[in-house]
């Protein structure tokens, strides 16, 4: 069997330490996780809101299994498009105050439905160099020519834009960048959109449930346009699964018909769009939450840059600190889950640079972001003695 390739290669990945595993875990999400038998403080999960194991939203689920059952039977243009996920639909649109969205199982699903289903050999997408890496797999599938711009370099993109002869023109963006933490000038963007005739497609999965008083990057913004089409994932902040797509009525039409990625796949069971519904209302009424995820990030921020390890530039739940190395990066995650702290070593190529991935939640408590801080700042004092 021609297998030895392979275990070469996997043999440089951990010579270069590139190599991935999956760690198992073994309880419910929360702010605590057993994780490989041990019990971690969780500061590598995307439930900013701590929102995954909300009982409403797991009552709401439980409900839509009773009567729904627990799978779609089909595609959703088939017979798996059921009145639970136009109700959703409907919801959705409102709450981001777009009229009309669409939902898909996945949001690198909806990345690649939006992208391939809009543009194609004779258009153009313009993409920000740290967009994520579902954006650049549907700007290459799209067939379309692939321009990326440096990070958050408008004066890059307006010359792109103005020298492009392309049939249809999309900038295409994270809102939240996903390892970075920062955020898009949308306001600007949108500027560039409709000074050259472009559509504007912002990836929103870290910032909805967060900004915008939960509604959104958009609402942060304060901006709103026909050109804009706006795609949320709801497993990280939501506390579910899948994504949707918001837009004008004529580009959810289109996508319908258009989108592969949508129309070629079974729907999401209808009890996911009936535990969404009711997530959305925990969204709207807990405002507590964010308001605590806004105290956890200041905490974090201000002590470590007292002690003399500032994070990067982020002012939302994903708070990166840049390490020398991989090897170093991984050292100190390791150092930390042996104290109880579950944080993440992201490294090369899935970043340019090897960081620690620090995300916050609601669900975290006050105490835990304080022994994150004080075992972070002994372990990096002890690492810069030796």
């Amino acid at each position: 069997m021609p297998f030895s390739q392979l275990e070469a290669d996997l043999a440089a990945r951990r010579a270069a330490h590139l190599y991935r595993r999956r760690p198992i875990v073994t309880s419910a999400q929360g702010p605590y996780v057993e994780v490989d038998g041990q019990r971690l403080a969780n500061f590598c999960s995307n439930d900013y809101l701590g929102l995954a194991n909300h009982p409403q939203i797991i009552a709401a689920a439980m409900a839509g299994a009773q009567r729904w059952g627990v799978g779609s039977g089909a595609s959703h243009l088939v017979c798996g498009h059921q009145s639970a996920h136009e109700e959703c639909e409907h919801k959705l649109a409102a709450f981001v105050g777009k009229p009309a969205a669409l939902t898909f199982a996945t949001g690198y699903l909806g990345n690649l439905g939006v992208i391939t289903g809009l543009v194609g050999r004779e258009d153009a997408v313009f993409a920000d160099k740290l967009n994520h890496a579902s954006l650049n797999d549907a700007c290459l599938l799209s067939r379309a020519a692939f321009k990326r711009y440096p990070h958050n370099d408008l004066a890059a993109l307006e010359h792109l834009l103005a020298t492009t002869t392309a049939r249809r023109k999309l900038i295409v963006v994270d809102a939240v960048f996903s390892m970075d933490g920062d955020c898009a000038p949308l306001a600007d963007l949108l500027a560039l959109a409709e000074q050259f005739d472009a559509w504007l497609f912002v990836d929103d999965a870290h910032g909805f449930g967060v900004l915008g008083d939960g509604h959104g990057s958009l609402a942060e913004a304060a901006i709103d346009s026909p050109r804009i089409i706006y795609l949320a994932t709801l497993g990280k902040a939501a506390g579910v699964a899948g994504a949707f797509v918001a837009a004008e009525q004529v580009v959810i039409d289109y996508l319908i018909n258009m989108a592969g990625p949508y129309i070629y796949t079974t729907a999401a069971p209808a009890l996911i769009a009936e535990a969404v519904s009711a997530s959305l209302d925990v969204i709207s009424s807990e405002n507590w939450r964010r308001e605590r995820l806004t105290g956890h990030i200041q905490l974090l921020r201000n002590a470590l840059a007292d002690a003399g390890h500032p994070l990067m530039p982020s002012t939302t739940p994903i708070q990166p600190l840049a390490m020398p190395d991989s090897e170093s990066a991984l050292a100190l995650s390791a150092a930390l889950r042996q104290r109880g702290h579950w944080v993440a070593a992201i490294r090369p190529p899935t970043v340019p640079t090897p960081r620690l991935r620090i995300t916050l939640s609601a669900a975290h408590e006050t105490a835990d972001v304080e022994h994150l801080i004080a075992d972070l700042c002994e372990l990096l004092a002890q690492s810069a003695s030796n």
